[in-house]
């Protein structure tokens, strides 16, 4: 098994700011506004100043359905949270409208998950249905641990999560990033980031549709305390 394309809880960027960063953001923590205004500073503002974030909303499972074909997505280059509120903006009228949503399914893990064990199958792995159908089972091929990591993180994005924070490192098309995974009652999302040592690359803010307005709010309500506070060079 591949463990090289994924590991869970490992040592992240936020653990040399926090002593205890998997406890930074409960709701009980002391200082967890400021906790919350800290990392959402050091993750996401010099990429949103330098144009290199990226907004991927996820939309398309519900009612306990976690197809790999059915999950549907768009992307958008940001470089102001007058972008985000834009995209956030377009998603709203086509709620109200009842229009569909931007983008397209099965290019996240349906396809992907297509070509590894095309792959695999090419390199005389036999794959049988259990393996192919079940993400749990992903990571028995090259590239589908990694596949397997990315599922659970969608999943958990769209049917929620106890733990507040988790930290992971997965290896993607763009190459190696970090996954900050935030499951907060002011929203949920994921900040994938590429290695501190990465002299450059696209940082990825990864959300369900339903998560836009609520996690725009906190984004805005922390970049401009850190402003505030002096914490933005």
């Amino acid at each position: 098994m591949p463990y090289t394309e994924a590991k869970e809880h490992i040592p992240g960027r936020l653990h040399a700011l926090f002593a205890e960063p998997y406890s930074a953001f409960d709701n009980q923590a002391m200082e967890r506004q400021l906790h919350l205004v800290v990392a959402l500073k050091v993750l996401l503002e010099a990429p949103l100043r330098q144009e290199r974030l990226m907004l991927r909303v996820i939309h398309g499972w519900e009612n306990g359905s976690a197809e790999p074909a059915a999950l549907a997505h768009s992307e958008h280059r940001v470089g102001s949270m007058a972008d985000v509120a834009a995209v956030a903006d377009r998603y709203r009228q086509a709620t109200e409208q009842g229009d569909e949503f931007p983008g397209s399914a099965g290019s996240l893990l349906a396809a992907p998950l297509a070509e590894a064990i095309a792959a695999a199958e090419r390199q005389g792995q036999s794959i049988d249905d259990e393996t192919r159908n079940n993400p749990v089972h992903w990571p028995a091929f090259p590239h589908g641990l990694s596949l397997y990591t990315f599922f659970k993180v969608y999943h958990r994005l769209t049917y929620g999560e106890d733990d507040p924070y988790r930290v992971s490192r997965c290896n993607t098309p763009q190459g190696m990033r970090e996954i900050h995974e935030f499951h907060l009652e002011e929203g949920e999302f994921v900040v994938a980031t590429p290695p501190l040592d990465a002299e450059e690359g696209d940082t990825l803010v990864i959300l369900h549709e339903s998560q836009l307005a609520p996690v725009l709010a906190l984004m805005e309500e922390c970049l401009v305390a850190a402003r505030r506070w002096g914490l933005v060079g």
